[in-house]
């Protein structure tokens, strides 16, 4: 049957399309209740269309206070392990040395450990240490689980890169200052992004390692999953939804100044 035929001509397509819509289902639930009016608490079913919660996003108490926590401690924590992580993967990808093979196995270890083992083995770290619960505490614990992301992004694209542009750069005589500048981190460029994107979105996004690690700070996933006990405010779909928007126009703008630089450069 002609219907058969097609379906099977374009079953990846088909299949990708409806793996698509399922990520993208629960996003578009949230944007769509942050334009709903509960009469109660919580905001679980439709009632009625309302633009109130968009006009004041920060009409609940501490909501604002603790997004701004969150994009805090994410920027600074990118910044902490994209800097270490970029300096972990070049040393493992362009120096021998002992344990070596050692210290890459256990990159992996943070990624592999449930994270609850994690936030529980940072937590006694720090009691041990007699350090005070809050902002630092969590901060150094976003570095630390975020380092591994970073480093595996960052170590495959230095794998990737033809070390003879760097030999060309030292024949030109270009210092190892200016080739680094000028050729490596170019080049390195795109991995360090990748990571640096992924440690921002893992370290706001973090719950489990956060609440072990907070006392009394309160970070936003952390004031949503207290608002959920008690009722679940409008104005924390408004923030998702805005959140998801930006990313998604990040990733469109990176998508055409790719496609932009593919043409420049074919012409």
């Amino acid at each position: 049957m002609p219907v058969l035929r097609w379906i099977r001509r374009n079953l990846v397509v088909i299949a990708g399309l409806l793996t698509l819509a399922y990520m993208i289902l629960p996003n578009i639930v949230v944007m769509v209740f942050s334009f709903n009016k509960p009469k109660g608490r919580f905001n679980y079913s439709w009632q009625q269309f309302s633009l109130e919660a968009w006009k004041d996003p920060c009409g609940v108490a501490d909501l604002c206070g603790s997004l701004s926590l969150s994009l805090q401690i994410a920027f600074w924590a990118t910044l902490g392990a994209t800097a270490l992580g970029t300096m972990i993967a070049f040393a493992l990808v362009r120096y021998r040395f002992r344990a070596r093979g050692a210290i890459n196995s256990l990159i992996f270890l943070p990624m592999a450990m449930p994270e609850v083992v994690m936030a529980a083995s940072l937590l006694t770290l720090f009691l041990n240490m007699g350090a005070q619960l809050g902002f630092w505490t969590v901060l150094i614990a976003h570095i630390m689980f975020c380092l591994s992301f970073v480093v595996t992004a960052v170590k495959a694209r230095v794998m990737s890169m033809d070390p003879r542009l760097e030999e060309a750069a030292r024949d030109l005589y270009a210092g190892p200052v200016q080739t680094f500048v000028r050729v490596t981190l170019p080049i390195a460029a795109p991995g360090i992004a990748a990571g640096a994107l992924l440690a921002f979105a893992l370290s706001f996004d973090d719950f489990i390692i956060t609440n072990f690690n907070a006392g009394s700070t309160v970070t936003f996933p952390m004031f949503v999953w207290g608002s959920a006990q008690r009722g679940t405010p409008v104005q924390i779909n408004v923030i998702g939804t805005a959140m998801f928007v930006i990313a998604v126009l990040m990733v469109l703008v990176g998508q055409i100044i790719a496609s932009r630089r593919k043409s420049n450069a074919r012409n």
